[in-house]
């Protein structure tokens, strides 16, 4: 995701997040404890091991928090980190000390983002399965969880409900005449736009290449049940693209990749990833 794209929606998310922290009164602490007068040298360090993602969002919160200040990156988004690795220097006045946690924020969530991310890619090692994300996002933060995915070497789903068409449980029964009668109606409305379709059985799965589907989804299906699902749109339809998704944890990706679907998308890239451990040392 471009970092232009980006620059607009990190201002108004910085800005609400120090309006948060700040509240009223603002740092309390930092303008009893330290002086006016004090002049900073902070690092951030990472404590562990991981994918880097994030930097411009930490340096837009040193920006609005720490007028002044000057922040150096050390490292960029999608740098493989080591423990103990410095990533960024920043120099200023106290107020560095008031950006602290905003700042450690985005990036240590961002960059768990994208360490997990590399973690499911590097299981899919040799196959021609590509990892993708979902609209299992943090509210408001869509973008930048994006973001952090393909800095993590996965690649993005759609952004919303707007760019592309994905037919799943909740759409088969209500499609307006039928799954093929409602694909046909939503291309001569929306001519570019990709239709998936989501598939649980071989039977829907049939019915999913009968309406010309550019993605099939196969949702929930064990491994026996994927491999005929593949064989079957792979003979029928060789160019329709196949996704598997379904609650797939780290242990779960190598044989599924194994059998060569194009696509698995994993929710909890997004929804689930632990923090990485990032630190601000003065």
């Amino acid at each position: 995701m471009a970092a232009v794209r980006l620059k607009p929606l990190l201002r108004s998310l910085v800005r609400a997040a120090l309006a948060e922290d700040l509240g009223a009164r603002g740092d309390v602490t930092t303008r009893f404890f330290v002086p006016k007068s004090a002049r900073l040298r902070a690092r951030i360090i990472a404590r562990k091991p991981g994918v880097l993602a994030g930097m411009a969002a930490a340096a837009e919160t040193f920006r609005q928090a720490a007028p002044g200040a000057r922040f150096r990156a050390l490292a960029k988004d999608g740098a493989r980190l080591r423990a103990g690795q410095a990533i960024a220097e920043i120099v200023g006045g106290r107020e560095i000390l008031t950006a602290e946690r905003t700042a450690l924020n985005f990036l240590q969530r961002l960059s768990g983002v994208a360490t997990l991310t590399a973690r499911f890619v590097r299981e899919t090692k040799g196959t021609r399965a590509e990892i993708f994300d979902t609209r299992k996002t943090l509210p408001g933060w869509r973008a930048l969880d994006k973001h952090a995915v393909a800095c993590g070497g996965g690649r993005n789903h759609r952004m919303g409900l707007y760019d592309a068409v994905l037919v799943k449980d909740n759409h088969w029964s209500y499609g307006r005449g039928g799954v093929l009668r409602a694909v046909r109606a939503v291309r001569r409305r929306h001519p570019g736009l990709p239709v998936e379709i989501e598939a649980d059985d071989l039977s829907q799965v049939a019915r999913a290449l009968e309406a010309g589907a550019d993605i099939i989804l196969l949702d929930n299906m064990g491994l026996a049940r994927l491999k005929q699902a593949i064989a079957l749109i792979r003979r029928r339809r060789p160019k329709t693209q196949i996704e598997v998704s379904g609650g797939l944890g780290l242990e779960d990706i190598r044989p599924v990749a194994k059998l060569n679907p194009d696509r698995i998308s994993i929710g909890r890239l997004t929804h689930s990833a632990p923090a990485l451990d990032l630190s601000l040392e003065t």
